[in-house]
């Protein structure tokens, strides 16, 4: 058997979905599109749930904002973020707002509105293999949820969005795109009813020695935590997370995850990267989505990104004569690259630079987070510009790399201004800092920290500090180098 449609879209998640509502309205002659998912039953996924103001704007402007409609979203206003028991508030700007759901009734929504669209057809079907003839991608071979033999799709065009964990993406262009190796896990559950520290705002919890955790509210009842766990992921899982994690939390978060730990599984998902390169590999076919490129999803950027191709990526389409042509489908392509460019690179670049900082895996990246916090807690537009690079409302690698330099001098200049953080063992009321015991826990130009007195102290610098002050300075700055060069290259190296 085989059907023969204009357009073949493997995967009905964001993109897949979202592309085929899109194309289906299409001011151009109508094209019979099929959007193939190997199961259209809800999805259950710990991540996807926070969608940025520009994701937001995405969808209204492919006419896809019922797709949030009666699925309880929730309205996101910007973030907290926490670290040793201070909060600051970082404001979308100009009133712009986020939301956030359950991925899986808003996967529903979009797929709602691919069904009901004119021209479209939505198969239960698994995708078993791509076809091709003379070199160039025909369609795919997939067997249908109530059926035991392969059946043939063909199309002019074929489009894959299967996911992070793609079956086709190595096929498509070749055996080197693969996401890098997996350095941590975000482990997640549900808490019932929690309180978070300010409402309608996601929290950025800052754990000193560990990843970052993230909290938002997906429903009127349910908020998403999400913890970073670096690999190999600890076998007690739960423990990790009570002893290690939970202590650095707002007390008001304790009993809500200390339930949710009791009651349910913490699931886990591989936090991967993966820079997109140009498709120029078969005719015939296009990646799309998490298939083609991932960043971290610390930022919640996927869904705008992909909302995002999916806008351009339709607009250009429509102006395709001939889906056939490969020439004129290579400069929609060459099209579609350069006009994604500014916010994909920049919320890629962000992603991964961002968990660098708030994961402080060594002590200068511990010095730049301590530096990050100082610098939100300037306000105005130490604030306002990283927020309005973080949600997608501007989209410049240029304004992203004067923010990250901006806050990696400031670092070095708090090493000197500030007194700094130092870890210090407390037994028998006898506080021993640098090797000597201070009896009083107070004298010398030491601090203690009275909210948590057994875990660290506070020292103001001295003169003597000056020379080891200096040269971790210049490592702080080689290392925001180190983590920023490579990232923009990982954008640019095509162009």
């Amino acid at each position: 058997m085989s059907s023969q449609y204009d357009v073949l879209i493997v995967g009905a998640g964001i993109a897949g979905s979202a592309l085929a509502y899109a194309l289906s309205q299409s001011s151009a002659p109508r094209r019979r599109i099929a959007l193939l998912e190997r199961s259209l039953a809800e999805p259950d996924r710990i991540v996807g749930e926070l969608l940025q103001p520009a994701g937001v704007a995405f969808l209204d402007k492919l006419g896809l904002h019922g797709a949030l409609e009666g699925i309880d979203a929730i309205p996101v206003h910007g973030y907290a973020v926490v670290q040793d028991g201070r909060i600051v508030h970082i404001p979308y700007p100009d009133g712009r707002q986020g939301r956030s759901f359950h991925h899986g009734l808003f996967v529903q929504g979009l797929r709602q509105h691919a069904m009901r669209a004119k021209g479209v057809d939505v198969i239960e079907a698994t995708v078993n293999e791509l076809v091709e003839k003379e070199g160039r991608v025909v369609g795919v071979k997939a067997t249908r949820s109530n059926g035991k033999e392969k059946e043939a799709f063909r199309a002019d065009l074929t489009i894959i969005a299967d996911g992070c964990f793609s079956n086709f993406r190595s096929i498509v262009q070749g055996p080197s795109a693969r996401p890098s190796s997996t350095k941590s896990y975000f482990c997640g559950t549900i808490l019932k009813d929690a309180r978070l520290p300010m409402s309608q705002h996601g929290t950025v919890a800052l754990i000193r020695g560990h990843g970052p955790a993230l909290l938002y509210q997906i429903s009127e009842h349910d908020t998403r935590i999400l913890i970073d766990v670096k690999s190999p992921v600890p076998s007690d899982l739960k423990k990790h997370i009570i002893t290690e994690v939970l202590p650095s939390l707002p007390n008001q978060l304790h009993e809500p995850i200390r339930a949710a730990l009791s009651a349910d599984r913490v699931r886990r998902m591989p936090n991967s990267f993966l820079p997109p390169a140009p498709q120029t590999h078969k005719h015939g076919v296009v990646l799309l989505g998490d298939a083609w490129n991932m960043r971290h999803p610390l930022t919640g950027g996927g869904m705008t990104v992909a909302l995002s191709d999916v806008y351009i990526l339709s607009r250009h389409l429509d102006k395709v004569n001939d889906l056939l042509d490969w020439s004129q489908m290579k400069k929609v392509l060459d099209k579609w690259w350069w006009e994604r460019k500014g916010l994909a690179a920049t919320i890629n670049i962000m992603s991964v630079a961002l968990y660098d900082v708030f994961g402080a895996d060594g002590e200068c990246l511990a010095v730049f987070q301590d530096g990050c916090f100082k610098y939100f807690e300037r306000g105005g537009e130490s604030v306002r510009g990283p927020v309005s690079l973080l949600s997608g409302i501007a989209p410049s690698t240029s304004l992203l790399a004067y923010h990250f330099f901006y806050v990696a001098l400031y670092s070095i200049w708090a090493l000197f201004a500030y007194p700094r953080r130092i870890y210090v063992p407390r037994a028998n009321n006898e506080l021993h800092v640098n090797g000597t015991t201070n009896e009083t826990g107070n004298g010398g130009g030491v601090h203690t920290d009275e909210k948590n007195p057994d875990m660290h102290i506070m020292q103001i610098p001295s003169i003597l500090d000056y020379p080891r002050l200096f040269w971790l300075s210049c490592r702080v700055l080689w290392t925001a180098i180190a983590i920023f060069g490579p990232l923009l290259w990982t954008e640019i190296r095509w162009w």
